[in-house]
């Protein structure tokens, strides 16, 4: 339910296994809405480019074997202790959206810090739509 609308779980720890290699994923939930499967790494330390290499392995794995022709492509989100942008920018290729890093924080922001976060992205969409229309 934490997770919203159409999440059913998979697996925890599931083993796939690639030419004699083992790997085990985190977390696999499929969504019945987006119908698509899900795959959560959890790290926690500071994420690496060896995460995200870690996790688009898995992303690739379940799209090519996993996945049937009439579902969507499958979404990555790793939660890391810590992340710096720069390196999540620099390891994903541009215009990607099947992987998603982000912080996880112990506790749940206050009113006050989501009301800042939420007028901070707005500012920042209402400056992307101005350049686009000069």
């Amino acid at each position: 339910m934490e997770l919203g609308n159409g999440f059913s779980f998979v697996a925890r720890q599931k083993r796939i296994h690639i030419e004699g290699d083992e790997f085990f994923v985190d977390l696999v939930f499929y969504n019945r809405i987006l119908q698509c499967f899900v795959i959560t790494e959890i790290k926690t330390t500071k994420l690496t480019h060896q995460d995200i290499g870690q996790l688009q392995m898995y992303v690739n794995y379940y799209d090519r074997i996993e996945k049937l022709p009439h579902e969507n492509p499958t979404i990555g989100i790793l939660l890391c202790a810590n992340k710096n942008d720069a390196v999540v920018k620099f390891t994903l290729p541009e215009n990607q959206k099947q992987i998603i890093a982000s912080q996880y924080e112990l506790y749940l922001p206050t009113e006050q810090q989501l009301l800042e976060e939420v007028n901070k992205e707005l500012e920042s969409f209402e400056g992307k739509e101005e350049e686009n229309n000069i």
